[in-house]
């Protein structure tokens, strides 16, 4: 009786997860050709958002991978994932760096994410740290990888990423710091924009800070070597 009861569990695990991997895959498909409205983090900001104001909403504007500055992307990849164009979606060197420096550092200041581990995590997830979270967002990286162009993961993911309190998406950032469009701004100001990227909160709150500028100078001397798809 209890080895028939285990059996079911499994099958019902088994059944589960097959239909939660048709639901990752049909919406991966979908947007594949139809631009993502929301993402898991741009609900879970607006919610948070809206506890302080019921009437908040989202600085967020899509516009065409042709229409974002080319000093734009390659800032990200330089800043981000200067492998992106080569991997599968995985920087295996950039995580067995991370795992070193977090090591040294006895706590986790390295992740090793590559934009299509993120942009996996910003459409389906949540920023919480977990085996669980992390198995998705692999499974949600290969389909990634696998159902899009690298020039689709790029576009996609410079139009949902978080660039400050309720501002997500190129051309909102560039309009909520320099009053411009995505397409026009220059490469300090798009190395800055890329400096932002792993904590836009505080640089929306703290946009002088020290550590930005090392950053934005750092950026703009890889920028020349960064290839953009």
């Amino acid at each position: 009786m209890l080895l028939r009861g285990f059996k079911r569990l499994l099958l019902l695990c088994f059944g589960l997860g097959c239909l939660w991997f048709l639901w990752l895959f049909g919406w991966v498909l979908f947007w594949g050709w139809v631009n993502p409205g929301s993402t898991s983090f741009m609900e879970l900001r607006l919610a948070e958002l809206r506890e302080k104001n019921p009437q908040a909403q989202l600085q967020q504007q899509w516009v065409p991978y042709d229409r974002i500055s080319l000093h734009l992307k390659r800032a990200v990849i330089a800043a981000e994932d200067a492998k992106f164009v080569d991997h599968e979606g995985f920087d295996w060197d950039g995580i067995q760096k991370a795992i070193e420096k977090n090591e040294k550092k006895g706590r986790l200041v390295a992740g090793g994410s590559t934009i299509s581990q993120q942009l996996a995590k910003n459409l389906f997830l949540t920023p919480s740290k977990s085996f669980w979270r992390k198995g998705n967002e692999a499974v949600i990286t290969l389909l990634l990888e696998h159902l899009w162009s690298k020039e689709r993961i790029f576009e996609v993911y410079l139009n949902v990423i978080e660039w400050g309190n309720g501002v997500f998406g190129a051309e909102a950032a560039a309009r909520h710091y320099y009053g411009v469009s995505a397409a026009h701004l220059g490469p300090e100001q798009a190395a800055r924009l890329a400096g932002m990227v792993p904590n836009p909160r505080f640089y929306d709150r703290n946009r002088n800070a020290p550590g930005l500028a090392r950053k934005t100078a750092i950026i703009l001397g890889r920028m020349p070597s960064a290839e953009a798809p």
